[in-house]
């Protein structure tokens, strides 16, 4: 999928404008002492200070509260009348913060709890904002950043609600800015981090480590195991004249690929050559089978809105002016009403069925070296959007049904060992809701018992086994970009935005993280925990089922900020137990995403890998210093792989339970001072029951101990079969 229609799909479900985001931390209680010692500027001490007004909006602020009572002898207790409302506290002329860098306060969620909102400060020009969440029966500090406001100076503070529906009441105390002369509490200890190699067990899937159109040269060099063919051109692809239609990614347009007679082996079909490619690399191809119903008429270019046919349009392409966006001059009216044959013909699943003959004829079959997966299209709940010129209507739950059931079935009648992956959905809202949903207020989940459509799905593809006798579906498997400002598919950005990118990865397994987008305040959110909801709806609706991510991307591939989130997320795929995975838009050979790659795939350039075996691992905090244990089949070796996230060196003991090493272990790392290569660092002195270990800021750090007892060097390789 392209960035331009991500960006459309979150416009679509956006409920509110994404502010500008800072960095924020929260923390168990400390002692009254250390915390009066910051308190360099109140702003409520048991009164609201001077020179600060109550300017809230559909909230009742009480400032004389007596319990609960952080310090002191008074609290203020906050509690919203509707939804979306804010406690403001405001000044007529701007306080200055010159000398402060933080907003500190504590919070405390009530007997209840879960609140989320959206702490604001602004200058007057721009704003510094974070989205938390509130605990039950628990003071927790707050420190908001203030190094991103420009004048340094504050006018409004601001904590809103952050949902639709009014909150049960909160509390805060002790609200200050803070600077960084004042004095700071006694540090807390070093992260510790432990790995028992006897608990959690279970196998890596190798298809985690996937990509998008991988290069050869990258998918050989990281023995890639699967290269997906994928994005919305796919929809629209003709193997029988090798042409795509790029959609609404590019004027609708038929373009042939580069290729004089694509019936030709080798150097036939871009398709052809994709298996081709793989079969050189040793990866398996991920192919996308169209389900939409049409496909390229000829292998010529065609337009979708041609401008002499249908008028003058907002854009057109600038190689072949005829071919326009479908959008009149005024840049809001769509063309409608046109004739879908001006570039595609109607297919049936006959036609995948004789693409699938082709490809076993001159591959074999799924068992036999030929292609092994299939996705059933690409983001069907956009085809109203991103392929209008031949789907204009809104897809429905009865439309994905109906042509899983038509498509999946002919796909296991030619192939019944290839796997199917669906419904390839391109994020949060379509997990839930239809195309049709979004243009009907929900009419067509509620005429399916107001049933979520994963849910529905599922249960569809499980009634199909149950009468037919055979599965059609293999793997769920949905797309996830995240949704917070400047992440997904974006440059390393500011400071705070890579605190936000880094941070972010949590979505995908952690229950008490808050997304920090709009997708907080749908009626799903805040929690997203994508991996362990994904597990839930398999268990709920159809055991058995694999779930994959075919697309996904964290931004920042160029730069180390996205080689830490993107090493981060292989870890967490492989911990959490994810079948397939397959990065968008894959770094080139040479940036640092790639070689969080290598820290998994081939760390030493001769094929060195992180274990197979996935163990237990954890961190007193994972969003500082996150580690990922796994036993390696080939040496008995634990791997580690350590990411420290933040900017400063940070030491930790490493606890080892349920293993007994060698006394030394090999250490390769990957980090902002050398971003060209993996770097073989002195070895590691190892104790039976662990070691002590410094991490320097951003970086990726491997550490492989081989067993007491093992006479070969933790580094040497031999061949790894993982596929």
């Amino acid at each position: 999928m392209s960035k331009r229609l991500h960006l459309l799909a979150a416009g679509i479900v956006m409920l509110i404008a994404l502010m500008r985001a800072s960095a924020i931390s929260i923390s168990a209680h400390m002692p009254t002492q250390a915390r009066a010692a910051l308190a360099t500027l109140p702003i409520f001490d048991d009164a609201l200070a001077a020179g600060w007004g109550d300017w809230s909006w559909d909230t009742t602020v009480k400032l004389n509260n007596t319990t609960p009572v952080h310090t002191g002898a008074q609290s203020m207790a906050v509690t919203s009348t509707k939804g979306w409302s804010g406690l403001q506290f405001g000044r007529n002329t701007a306080q200055s913060l010159v000398g402060y860098d933080t907003l500190q306060f504590w919070i405390h969620g009530g007997t209840t709890g879960g609140q989320v909102i959206q702490v604001q400060v602004f200058n007057g020009v721009t704003s510094t904002s974070q989205i938390i969440t509130a605990t039950a029966n628990t003071w927790v500090q707050v420190n908001v950043s203030l190094t991103a406001l420009s004048p340094r100076q504050a006018t409004l503070l601001v904590w809103q609600n952050w949902s639709a529906n009014p909150p049960a009441t909160f509390y805060l105390d002790d609200i200050a800015f803070i600077g960084a002369g004042a004095p700071t509490p006694t540090p807390e200890p070093g992260l510790a981090l432990s790995v028992n190699a006897a608990l959690d067990r279970h196998a890596i899937s190798p298809y985690i480590y996937g990509m998008n159109w991988a290069s050869e040269s990258l998918a050989a060099e990281l023995r890639l195991p699967i290269n997906r063919r994928g994005g919305n051109a796919e929809t629209r692809y003709n193997w029988q004249n090798d042409t795509n239609n790029r959609a609404f990614d590019w004027y609708f347009e038929n373009i042939p690929n580069a290729n004089a007679h694509p019936e030709l082996l080798p150097n036939g079909s871009a398709s052809d050559q994709f298996v081709e490619q793989n079969r050189r690399t040793g990866s398996q191809t991920l192919l996308t089978i169209p389900l939409i119903g049409w496909t390229p008429k000829a292998r010529a270019v065609a337009c979708g809105f041609s401008v002499a046919k249908y008028g003058a349009q907002q854009s057109t392409d600038p190689y072949q002016t005829d071919c326009g966006n479908g959008i009149r001059p005024d840049g809001k009216t769509l063309i409608t009403g046109n004739d879908p044959t001006d570039t595609s013909v109607a297919i049936t699943p006959a036609f995948a069925q004789d693409w699938m003959r082709h490809l076993i004829g001159n591959y074999g079959n799924a068992t036999n070296g030929g292609v092994q997966f299939y996705n059933l299209d690409n983001e069907p709940m956009l085809w109203n959007s991103s392929h209008r010129d031949v789907h204009p209507n809104p897809t429905s739950y009865d439309e994905i049904r109906d042509r899983t059931d038509q498509y999946a079935a002919a796909i296991k009648t030619i192939d019944p060992n290839a796997k199917i992956l669906g419904p390839v959905l391109w994020g949060w809202s379509a997990y839930f809701y239809s195309a049709l949903d979004n243009a009907t207020n929900n009419s067509d989940r509620l005429a399916h018992g107001n049933t979520p459509f994963l849910d529905w799905y599922l249960q569809q593809m499980r009634a199909y086994e149950q009468t037919n006798h055979t599965r059609i579906l293999d793997y769920l498997d949905i797309h996830f970009y995240p949704q917070a400002n400047g992440i997904a598919l974006a440059p390393a950005g500011d400071a705070t935005t890579q605190a936000l990118r880094l941070r972010s990865t949590r979505a995908l397994w952690d229950p008490t993280y808050a997304d920090e987008s709009w997708i907080a305040q749908t009626a799903e959110g805040p929690y997203v925990r994508l991996i362990p909801r994904m597990r839930d709806w398999v268990n709920t609706n159809y055991p058995g089922t694999k779930i994959a991510l075919g697309e996904y991307n964290w931004g920042a591939l160029d730069h180390i900020n996205g080689a830490l989130a993107q090493a981060d997320i292989l870890g967490i795929l492989g911990r959490e137990g994810v079948d397939l995975a397959a990065l968008w838009d894959p770094p080139t050979a040479a940036q640092p995403g790639a070689f969080a790659f290598r820290m998994f795939r081939n760390y030493d350039g001769a094929g060195g890998a992180f274990g197979e075996t996935s163990v237990r691992a954890n961190s007193t905090d994972q969003g500082q210093l996150a580690i990922y244990a796994a036993q390696r089949s080939r040496d008995s070796a634990l791997t580690l792989i350590v990411i420290n996230k933040t900017n400063g060196a940070l030491t930790s003991n490493i606890a080892l339970i349920g293993f007994t090493p060698f006394n030394i272990a090999t250490v390769y790392r990957y980090d902002a001072t050398n971003l060209n290569a993996i770097v073989r660092q002195a070895d590691q002195a190892i104790s039976p029951g662990g070691f002590n270990a410094t991490f320097p800021a951003n970086s990726i750090t491997l550490i492989v101990m081989p067993p007491a007892g093992n006479s070969v060097p933790s580094n040497a390789y031999l061949p790894l079969v993982d596929r």
